[in-house]
């Protein structure tokens, strides 16, 4: 009969807490970013403020997926070849190696939180194929 063998277990992780004052909560908006290794997990946030309409992240992709969560006004997103509109309380799904952008198209300020699903950021910006020469 085989030895049962079995991997040695570890101790459960303990939570983790970030407080606002050392984390992304700044000055009453959210700002900044959370690392993996702060977090102890697999992923990152990226707390990203669009103030002005048409303002937002440029066409780029990244190896591992993304989510972003918006958290105040309206975006408008592309990813892939397919594009629509977004706001407050809706969440995105970005495929890996898809490219991705949004802007803001509200009338005021554009909040999301942008869930990195890997330990590093890795993002090749790309030339955006609407941009104009």
């Amino acid at each position: 009969m085989a030895p049962d063998i079995r991997p040695e277990k570890k101790s459960p992780r303990e939570g983790v807490v970030i407080k606002a004052a050392d984390g992304a909560l700044r000055g009453g908006d959210w700002k900044g970013s959370i690392s993996a290794d702060a977090l102890d997990t697999g992923a990152f946030m990226i707390f990203v403020s669009a103030d002005e309409p048409g303002k937002g992240p440029d066409w780029h992709v990244h190896p591992y997926d993304e989510l972003f969560i918006i958290t105040k006004g309206r975006a408008r997103f592309k990813v892939g070849d397919k594009s629509f509109e977004v706001e407050e309380g809706d969440v995105v799904m970005g495929p890996a190696n898809v490219p991705h952008k949004y802007k803001n198209c509200g009338t005021g300020p554009l909040q999301s939180i942008d869930i990195h699903l890997s330990r590093e950021w890795i993002q090749t910006d790309l030339q955006d194929p609407e941009a104009q020469a």
